[in-house]
């Protein structure tokens, strides 16, 4: 019996680790770096036991050879950093929108740490982030990732062939999405925005002895931020909806 726990149980929780714990240690929230490094660590091992009894009925005998498992091993590293790298991007269109609104309010230069990015962003980028990433987690959305990686043992068994060329054409098509969304999510601020500076250009031009940046300056960013208040609803809406769908095509029927 020990012998069997050793050679079966033992190997084939830690090669479900491989996959879940490095699809936790890049998915938004989990990854965080305000989340202690032993929580991430123990989130991870408690979802790799609570699924190893049901996923370890399909999982191949340990190679006998170290290549072999090594070549196992790394095969599940590339499967949970695929579905890890798939939030991260989709988050980053967040970000992208954040950017886009805070140059279009002159809000640009207020740059704070942010602890999703893990770098400097302006502080409408961080905002969003840190809301995005509530979000996900109230809207439950965490579980759709969670099962997303369940449900990818089916559809990329481990020890076969992975598909490199469509998963490396998934992610590219992600990244693209991930910026096209950004922009237009900030589009009405964008809209208003472009607008406001037309608007700016004429009065300067029909009254030149009034100073532009100290009157236009002050109206912007306060417009900018009521145009944000009122589509920041809707905004997530469109996110939260793109996050799920993202997600919900690697999820069995």
């Amino acid at each position: 019996m020990l012998e069997e726990i050793l050679t079966l149980n033992i190997f084939g929780f830690f090669l479900i680790f491989t996959r879940i714990g490095t699809a936790l240690a890049i998915m938004p929230g989990f990854s965080a770096g305000f989340v202690p490094v032993r929580l991430r660590l123990g989130i991870a091992l408690a979802i790799s036991f609570v699924m190893t009894p049901v996923l370890i009925a399909g999982l191949p005998v340990r190679p006998p050879s170290v290549a072999g498992m090594a070549m196992l091993i790394g095969g599940e590293f590339l499967i949970g950093l695929f579905f890890g790298a798939i939030a991260r991007i989709l988050i980053g269109a967040l970000q992208t929108a954040g950017t886009v609104i805070s140059y279009m309010s002159s809000m640009a230069n207020a740059m704070i740490q942010d602890p999703i990015a893990e770098q400097q962003s302006s502080t409408v980028a961080s905002f969003l982030l840190i809301m995005g990433t509530v979000l996900i987690f109230s809207a439950d959305l965490h579980h759709m990732m969670l099962r997303a990686l369940a449900d990818s043992y089916t559809l990329m068994e481990p020890g076969r062939a992975l598909p490199m060329g469509d998963m490396v054409n998934i992610l590219g098509r992600r990244v693209a999405d991930s910026f096209a969304l950004g922009l237009r999510l900030a589009a009405p601020v964008v809209i208003v925005g472009l607008t406001y500076y037309i608007g700016l250009g004429l009065l300067g031009r029909l009254m030149p002895q009034l100073q532009v940046f100290f009157f236009g300056l002050p109206v912007q960013i306060g417009l900018q931020i009521w145009v944000l208040a009122i589509t920041l609803t809707g905004i997530m809406l469109v996110f939260l909806q793109n996050f799920g769908e993202a997600y919900q095509n690697f999820i069995l029927p």
